[in-house]
C-alpha cells in the first residue's frame, strides 16, 4: 500500500507524541519536527507508510539515546492483557466457535497501538474487548479455519506488545507444531519484540523468531534473509495490525490480515467503515507454493 497525502499529518502527530514520550527537552521536540517536515517533503509516496515510521523512530532513538522509549508502556500493556487473559481464555473455551471468538479478541488487542493513541487507558482496552465480541466481523472466519486445516507451515506476524498476549488466544487455536510467530528484530513504537513474546508465554508454546527489522510493519526488503526465507516457505501467513496490512497488502502470498481499521486511509483502502473489525484474505492463495519453490534452489 502506498503512502497517501492524508498520512502526512499523522506522521507529524506521531512524531511529536513519540519524542515527547522519549524526552522533555522542547528543543529536541522542535528539531525532530523540523527534520520530519523536511523528510516528508522529499519522501517517495510510492513507499508504504511504515517506511516513514521507521525513519521517524530511528531519528527519535538516535536523538534521545534511548534504544526503546516505549519499554515502560509496553510492559504496562502486557500486564493489562495478562490480567484479563484468564477470563478471555474461558470465553474462547466456552464458545460455540472458538476460532472466530479468538479472532475477535485478537482484533480487540489491535487497539493497543501507541502509534495511533499515545496514551491508552485500560478502560479503552476493556471496551474494545466487549465491542469485538458483539460487533460484526468484516470477514470470513470459516475461510480462515479451512486455510488453517490445510496448512502445514503457518507464519503468524505479531504486531504490538499487549496485543500479542491476546494473540495467544488465537495461536492456541492453531496446530502448535505448524506455527511460527515472528516479532520485530529491534524496538519501534510499541511493536512486540522477543521480550514481549516471552512475557506473553509464546516462547514456551510455539517457535518464535524475529524479522531482523525495526520497521513498524513488515517491509520485506528490510527484513533479514532468514525471515524472508521463512515468509516465502509459509503456506499460510496470518498478519496482525495496520502496519502489516500497509506493508504486505500487495505481497504475493496467501495472507489473512486481522486488524481494527483505526484510520480513514486504511478503512478506505479496505472498503469498510472506520472502527471495523477486519479479517481479510489477500487473494494470493496460490502464491506461496511458487515462492517456496523459488527458494528451494538457493
Amino acid at each position: 500500500m502506498k503512502t497517501f497525502l492524508d498520512c502526512i499529518p499523522c506522521f507529524l502527530r506521531q512524531s511529536l507524541d513519540a519524542v515527547r514520550m522519549a524526552t522533555d527537552d522542547e528543543a529536541a521536540h522542535e528539531r525532530l519536527l523540523r527534520e520530519v517536515l523536511r523528510a516528508t517533503a522529499e519522501m517517495d509516496v510510492r513507499q508504504s507508510p511504515p517506511a516513514m515510521g521507521q525513519y521517524i523512530h530511528r531519528l527519535i532513538r538516535n536523538m534521545t539515546g534511548r534504544s526503546d522509549p516505549y519499554r515502560q508502556a509496553k510492559d504496562r500493556l502486557n500486564r493489562v492483557a495478562l490480567d484479563i487473559y484468564p477470563a478471555l481464555e474461558e470465553r474462547v473455551a466456552g464458545s460455540a466457535n472458538p476460532l472466530e471468538t479468538a479472532v475477535r479478541l485478537a482484533v480487540a488487542g489491535n487497539v493497543m497501538d501507541l502509534g495511533v493513541i499515545s496514551h491508552l487507558a485500560e478502560e479503552r482496552i476493556l471496551d474494545a474487548v466487549a465491542d469485538a465480541l458483539e460487533a460484526p466481523l468484516d470477514g470470513d472466519a470459516a475461510a480462515l479455519a479451512e486455510a488453517v486445516a490445510g496448512a502445514t507451515n503457518i507464519l503468524f506476524l505479531a504486531d504490538n506488545a499487549g496485543e500479542i498476549v491476546l494473540d495467544r488466544l488465537l495461536i492456541e487455536q492453531l496446530p502448535p507444531r505448524a506455527v511460527t510467530v515472528a516479532v520485530k528484530g529491534s524496538p519501534v513504537i510499541n511493536d512486540a519484540t522477543m521480550e514481549d513474546a516471552e512475557a506473553a508465554g509464546l516462547t514456551a508454546l510455539v517457535e518464535v523468531i524475529d524479522n531482523g527489522s525495526d520497521a513498524p510493519g513488515t517491509i520485506l526488503d528490510d527484513c533479514d534473509e532468514a525471515f524472508r526465507r521463512r515468509f516465502a516457505e509459509a503456506d499460510l501467513v496470518i498478519a496482525k495490525g495496520q502496519g502489516n496490512y500497509e506493508t504486505l497488502s500487495d505481497a504475493d502470498q496467501d495472507i489473512f490480515f486481522i486488524l481494527k481499521a483505526k484510520c480513514p486511509v486504511i478503512a478506505r483502502d479496505l472498503g469498510c467503515p472506520v472502527g471495523s473489525a477486519v479479517l481479510r484474505r489477500s487473494g494470493h492463495a496460490e502464491a506461496s507454493a511458487d515462492r517456496s519453490d523459488s527458494y528451494a534452489t538457493i
